[in-house]
């Protein structure tokens, strides 16, 4: 059962022998999917460090919300490895079981003004969590590094 929370930070990190996660919350699964970003980014990068200076669309289909999930911390991953986009801020415009519309908004990654943390290699399918209820919406998600 997801339990009500109320904190600013609606996300905090999962130590694991040889991955770290992320349990990200929030009253609607779009929200927990934005917290579960900011986490995600979070270990990639200090955040503090980066400026919204541009703004990328995303859209994503998946075959169910746990695949979605996958699916938009994947992007977020691409963004930075493959097109040198570091993500700040991230806003779920539009959301279903199979599909979520978003913006991001970032910067072009500058070695000399974004300070570095961990190197993900991918994010997993390994004890994946997506659960909703009357108290909000609960995911957990598991990064390779």
């Amino acid at each position: 059962m997801i339990e009500s929370r109320e904190q600013t930070k609606r996300y905090h990190i999962i130590e694991h022998p040889s991955d770290l996660g992320i349990e990200a919350f929030g009253s609607s699964l779009a929200e927990a999917f934005e917290a579960a970003a900011q986490g995600f980014i979070s270990i990639i990068i200090d955040p503090a460090t980066i400026e919204s200076t541009e703004v990328k669309k995303i859209t994503l289909q998946a075959s169910d919300e746990a695949q979605l999930l996958v699916r938009w911390l994947s992007e977020i991953l691409y963004l930075y490895d493959g097109q040198g986009f570091v993500c700040r801020e991230f806003s779920i415009t539009q959301m279903s079981q199979m599909s979520l519309e978003a913006t991001v908004a970032g910067e072009r990654f500058s070695p000399s003004k974004h300070r570095t943390r961990l190197d993900v290699k991918a994010t997993t399918y390994h004890q994946l969590l997506v659960q909703q209820n009357d108290h909000g919406a609960l995911v957990r998600v598991y990064v390779d590094i």
